[in-house]
């Protein structure tokens, strides 16, 4: 439930800080005296679009605060983990959210920044509004359907179906992409044909392109190297003078010196390693010479070859590791076409076989929405008569249409408010009154099933009569056993049932219009009723009568005033 709503600089609302309570809380007050800005400060915390024009002018930022105490906080905690959020603490959830009158705003969930989204996601989960707005949308057959489901449990077996028709339209999208391709079938063939047998009579492998290019330098500088290593072969184990020789020479000396000096010993060791590792480079050097065997065809050959690997670089990637990466994709997308014919069949049968089974779902499902369309008939009959209409003026019916996500159903509530007459669609029903109060049986009877732990009525009983106004003010009553509600009246019927009554007066102060929000008990609690019922001369009459209203109602408050 709400416990506390803060609201700040919001229209003609200065500051405003209502404590509300369990079961059913009246909102009073005379038109124009801003009873909507707080219902519009609700929908702000829900997420709903803020207006800048909406921020109290002269001041820089409206803001709009909740406190809300609640059971079990399992799934809202796991929701906000989800988010990003701190979780709940002690069952205390803290929402905020400002305004900004240059443009823009924040909001907050247990002092954290949110996103609107969020916001949305908890509103759906905790409160449940419903103004003039609303009823509009009762009157749609898909709101309809929801309902519908909503109170048969049907929502496993509609997102079921819902995922199944969704498996299906991508399964005909596939097909559908196919077909569409049919006709650059044959030249997309022609050109995956021609790449894939280029790139494949190349022979391209990893490391090629090195091998290539040191084979072709060998080739292309065959005479240096044949002169440089004969001239460094020379140098090293030559006849004459070459290193080789001074080493040999070197070491005789050494030899000699090692009987007068010890350390010329490990002199020695170097010497020997040297000339171990030049007679190993001069080995190196004459193999090589014998091996350089200069070809011009096969230079010739190599240059092609690293030209032709430069031509599919250009084209298909910038090394042969790209390349093989290209062949792979063209080879595996050629042998797609060529099987596309296998493919289209096997689409055609997965479709088939989906369809029939999502046409088995959906008979389940509509076998189940009709047992769940008679009960809900049953359950609203049962509450209508104390709304002023025969037992079985509603009914909810439904009719094939072809499969689409919510099923293979359209939902018609259908209403006969005078006994005698045909039940028509609901949507055909002029009366806004008759409209707001189906709408309140649908509430009465969804509310022992639905979660969601706040109501909030925007003029139910808008174009109701007074004594009618009496059965909508039990109703109330009693959906505000099992949870908070929320209502703006103007019935002094409706407000003498709240167990909590809540006043909104407009007044002036430095020449500017002001809301005041207070909480009215006792005489005060008397007075407003008596002003509903009489207009602003509280005659004796209407105090009186004001007295004996409340009086009635109060064993009913008193019973109702705590959620069960």
């Amino acid at each position: 439930m709400i416990e506390t709503l803060i609201v700040r600089n919001l229209a003609i609302v200065r500051e405003a800080r209502l404590e509300l309570k369990s079961g059913l809380n009246v909102i009073t007050g005379e038109t124009g005296a801003g009873k909507s800005v707080l219902l519009g400060s609700l929908g702000l915390l829900l997420g709903e679009r803020a207006d800048r024009d909406s921020v109290r002018a002269g001041e820089k930022e409206a803001s709009v605060e909740a406190l809300l105490r609640l059971g079990d906080t399992a799934a809202l905690d796991l929701f906000l983990e989800e988010a990003g959020l701190p979780p709940c603490e002690e069952g205390m959830l803290l929402l905020k959210r400002a305004v900004i009158s240059s443009g823009g705003g924040r909001a907050f969930v247990n002092s954290a920044p949110a996103a609107l989204q969020v916001l949305k996601g908890l509103g759906e989960m905790l409160v449940d509004l419903h103004g003039p707005h609303e009823h509009q949308s009762l009157l749609k057959p898909a709101a309809q359907l929801e309902i519908l489901d909503a109170f048969g449990g049907l929502e496993s077996l509609r997102l079921s179906f819902r995922d199944g028709y969704g498996e299906l339209r991508a399964r005909e999208a596939e097909l559908a992409a196919l077909a569409g391709a049919a006709a650059a079938l044959p030249r997309e063939l022609e050109t995956l044909e021609f790449q894939v047998s280029e790139i494949e009579r190349a022979g391209l492998r990893e490391g090629m392109e090195e091998e290539i290019r040191e084979e072709f330098s060998r080739h292309a500088h065959a005479r240096a190297i044949a002169d440089s290593s004969a001239a460094a072969l020379a140098l090293l184990t030559g006849e004459e003078g070459s290193a080789f020789a001074q080493l040999v020479a070197a070491r005789r000396e050494l030899e000699g010196l090692r009987r007068y000096l010890g350390e010329a010993s490990g002199w020695l060791e170097i010497l020997e390693t040297a000339a171990i590792q030049v007679q190993d480079v001069a080995s190196g050097l004459e193999n090589l010479s014998g091996g350089l065997d200069f070809s011009p065809e096969r230079a010739a050959a190599l240059e092609e070859q690293l030209a032709g690997l430069e031509r599919l670089k250009r084209k298909y990637g910038p090394g042969v590791s790209e390349i093989l990466k290209f062949l792979e994709g063209a080879a595996q997308r050629l042998e797609d076409l060529r099987n596309r014919g296998v493919q289209v069949a096997a689409l055609e049968a997965d479709i088939a076989g989906r369809l029939a089974g999502l046409e088995t779902l959906g008979g389940k499902l509509r076998k189940a929405r009709q047992k769940a369309a008679a009960a809900l008939a049953g359950r609203v009959g049962k509450e209508l008569p104390g709304l002023g209409f025969p037992r079985d003026a509603f009914a909810s019916g439904l009719e094939p249409v072809a499969p689409g996500p919510t099923g293979m159903d359209r939902a018609e509530f259908a209403f006969a408010p005078n006994p005698g007459e045909p039940a028509r669609p609901l949507r055909a029903i002029a009366s806004s009154g008759e409209i707001s109060r189906v709408m309140l049986a649908l509430k009465a009877v969804l509310s022992e099933q639905d979660r969601v732990p706040v109501l909030v009525f925007d003029e139910i009983d808008a174009n109701v009569g007074g004594e009618m106004g009496n059965a909508i003010g039990e109703k109330l009553a009693a959906i505000a056993a099992r949870r908070q509600v929320i209502c703006v009246t103007h019935l002094p019927q409706v407000a003498a049932f709240g167990t909590s009554h809540l006043r909104v007066r407009k007044t002036s102060a430095g020449g500017r219009a002001e809301a005041l929000i207070s909480s009215v008990e006792g005489e005060e609690r008397v007075e407003e009723v008596a002003r509903m019922l009489g207009g602003k001369s509280l005659t004796s009459v209407a105090l009186r009568h004001a007295r004996e209203l409340l009086a009635r109602r109060a064993p009913i408050r008193r019973a109702r005033g705590k959620l069960s």
